[in-house]
């Protein structure tokens, strides 16, 4: 099975709202569903339905986290100035002028924290960046043709 390439704050991240969930998380919605059968008619109850589906959808998150952190692996910093997952990159397109430069962090979806739009490892654009540094042009094949990008800036997340 694949590994799931983290930061390590990322990773303390997920376990902090893993322990929450299975503890706070967990507790909440046994009270609210108890609140709810205390009304009566479960069939026309609708705290009760609200707070069944709260649990679903908190149970999957549940899941969900078990599995990013069981098959995580914990990304460290690499080198300074050379794009690796958890670095944030500013990049510009072949042909764009330098004020239509755009930045992405470079990693899992989970990693995202700000504003920041996150660019996966595994995409076209991602995979050819993985390893290039500062100034270097990269070129990758996108459905409509070939394109070329040049890296402007690299920094750790």
């Amino acid at each position: 099975m694949a590994s799931t390439h983290l930061s390590r704050s990322a990773f303390e991240r997920l376990q902090e709202e893993h322990y929450d969930l299975t503890t706070r998380g967990r507790i909440e919605v046994a009270q609210k569903i108890e609140a709810a059968r205390l009304l009566g008619d479960l069939s026309e109850n609708g705290d009760y339905h609200a707070a069944k589906d709260e649990q679903g959808h908190m149970e999957g998150r549940v899941r969900q986290l078990e599995h990013l952190l069981e098959h995580a692996e914990i990304i460290e910093s690499g080198d300074e100035g050379v794009v690796a997952a958890g670095t944030v990159v500013t990049i510009v397109y072949e042909g764009d002028s330098a004020d239509m430069a755009e930045t992405y962090l470079v990693g899992h979806m989970e990693e995202k924290t700000g504003d920041l739009d996150v660019m996966s490892p595994q995409s076209p654009l991602g995979a050819a960046l993985i390893g290039a540094i500062e100034g270097h042009w990269v070129e990758y094949q996108a459905p409509n043709g070939m394109l070329r990008v040049q890296v402007l800036k690299v920094t750790t997340a």
